[in-house]
């Protein structure tokens, strides 16, 4: 395969904005029917004993096993924030096999558990799925992480997809993925800026993004039409990217 469409999501637990309503069958439906090959996930929640015993639709099995269904029969899932409960963390769901995955701990604070799963499919395209913290000096230090991470074990030959929510409103995590590790963001590569795609009701701050290294990007949408926008607090965004 050389063509991908890639999405990402937070898809908030499977709650909508608000905790207002349970949305997690409106979300895979329309997962589903986006027609995308590679998805990312981020608060996908693995295991949640109370939510299992007082919500109404709450799956059988895990999120992302619900979500990927028949479509995508591959996944990976890092577990990050574990409590007496259950868990809940990122989430790749791939129409190619996965040959090897790991999920590395990028916390820094002890309140605010954080991951990045990186998988790698057979074909030799490296996917990281990320959920940056909240607080700036915290992201930095993630950003560090993350980008050590990049340099120390992905070559530069090797094609590599980062998408999730960077929770980079200032764009403090753009400029230093660009610089150190030559990232391109397929929103800008098509827009000429970033887009924004939070809160889902009204998009304001460029928080999901996608970048690539060894791609050329042809199409970047954030949806934020209905239903999109009334299934999460987030947009979900969409590349089209092809293999160089």
């Amino acid at each position: 395969m050389q063509n991908f469409k890639i999405l990402t999501l937070n898809i908030h637990k499977g709650f909508s904005s608000g905790n207002r309503r349970f949305n997690l069958e409106k979300i895979r439906d329309n997962l589903h029917a986006s027609g995308s090959n590679l998805v990312f996930l981020q608060e996908v929640i693995g295991e949640n004993e109370r939510h299992r015993e007082k919500i109404d639709g709450w799956p059988e099995t895990n999120q992302f096993e619900y979500l990927a269904d028949t479509v995508w029969d591959h996944y990976a899932y890092g577990k990050n924030a574990i409590y007496q409960h259950g868990h809940h963390g990122n989430a790749i769901l791939s129409e190619l096999p996965i040959a090897s995955q790991e999920n590395i701990d990028i916390s820094t604070l002890s309140f605010s558990q954080r991951g990045l799963l990186h998988g790698k499919l057979e074909i030799g395209v490296h996917l990281l799925c990320v959920h940056l913290g909240l607080f700036e000096k915290e992201r930095r230090a993630q950003l560090d992480s993350l980008t050590d991470y990049i340099q120390d074990v992905i070559p530069n030959s090797e094609p590599l997809i980062l998408a999730g929510d960077f929770n980079d409103w200032r764009r403090t995590g753009h400029r230093i993925l660009g610089s150190r590790c030559h990232l391109q963001e397929a929103g800008e590569s098509v827009h000429s800026k970033l887009q924004a795609s939070y809160p889902a009701f009204f998009p304001l701050l460029p928080m999901d993004r996608i970048y690539v290294r060894g791609f050329t990007v042809h199409n970047h949408t954030v949806l934020n039409n209905s239903p999109w926008r009334k299934l999460s607090d987030h947009c979900a965004i969409v590349s089209e990217i092809s293999l160089l």
